[in-house]
């Protein structure tokens, strides 16, 4: 499809999906959103993609919802039901309007270049990783639009900072930068803006070169699903899985090009 407000590249194994509405902060539109979902889709069936990025145009990561559009929320416009299921396979949880980001066979890693504020926040979060410029800002927003805990974030927010943080980021709407962002565990690294894309791209370029990416499905699989589950249940999975990957070809490519000292030429197999 052709894209309007996002830009899609595949460079070196690495798909960059780009939020393309720079004069907006990259407020997220319903066009937005159905072209965000498009361009993940074809990410996720590409062969030759092993590594999804999702970053901003300009100096914003996402504004959140655009204004026209919560406007015609408060008028009484049509509220939409949700999209099809991204994946009838995954589970039910991450079959959601805005949460199916888990059910991406790949990893999707979030580039925050900006300021990243409430729906913002929310896609961020369904990432896998998050990276952020010193220049990022995170703010839930909600309660100062009075609004509450949106799209599953009263679930992932915990999960990351723990729940009287959560609580404290919801309740407050403060902004968090990227220093702060980094101590409490909301992003994974923090790095000055200059190099944001430079390095969040060679990390996706590692992955995709020298990594499995059969074991990059099933552990990004097995660790969302482990958050439902018992000890037990995830050790039994996992040991399930471990017979599983003794029979595939990147487990003996894994072996071989250790032992010969090589490259890996991993297929997925």
């Amino acid at each position: 499809m052709a894209y309007t407000e996002i830009l899609y590249d595949v460079t070196d194994a690495v798909a960059t999906v780009t939020l393309n509405r720079p004069d907006r902060l990259n407020a997220w539109t319903t066009t937005m959103e159905t072209e965000v979902r498009a361009a993940m889709a074809r990410a996720a069936e590409d062969a030759a993609v092993r590594v999804i990025l999702l970053t901003g145009a300009g100096r914003g990561f996402c504004a959140g919802a655009d204004m026209d559009l919560l406007n015609n929320i408060q008028g009484g416009g049509e509220r939409r039901g949700p999209p099809p299921a991204f994946d009838l396979t995954a589970r039910p949880d991450f079959q959601m309007q805005y949460g199916y980001f888990p059910s991406i066979p790949k990893p999707v890693i979030a580039a925050v270049n900006g300021p990243a504020a409430g729906l913002g926040m929310i896609m961020a979060l369904y990432c896998d990783m998050r990276f952020a410029a010193d220049s990022a800002v995170f703010t839930t927003a909600f309660s100062r639009r009075g609004l509450i805990a949106e799209h599953g974030i009263s679930w992932l927010l915990p999960r990351l900072v723990g729940p009287a943080r959560a609580m404290d980021l919801m309740f407050s709407a403060r902004k968090v930068d990227a220093a702060e962002a980094l101590r409490i565990g909301l992003v994974d690294r923090a790095v000055p803006g200059g190099q944001l894309m430079s390095e969040v791209r060679a990390y996706a370029a590692d992955l995709a070169a020298n990594v499995s990416p059969r074991s990059l499905k099933v552990m990004k699989r097995q660790l969302w699903d482990a958050q439902f589950q018992t000890l037990a249940e995830a050790t039994a999975i996992g040991n399930a899985e471990m017979l599983q990957s003794f029979r595939s070809a990147d487990f003996r490519e894994g072996v071989a090009h250790f032992v010969e000292k090589r490259p890996a030429r991993f297929t997925g197999a």
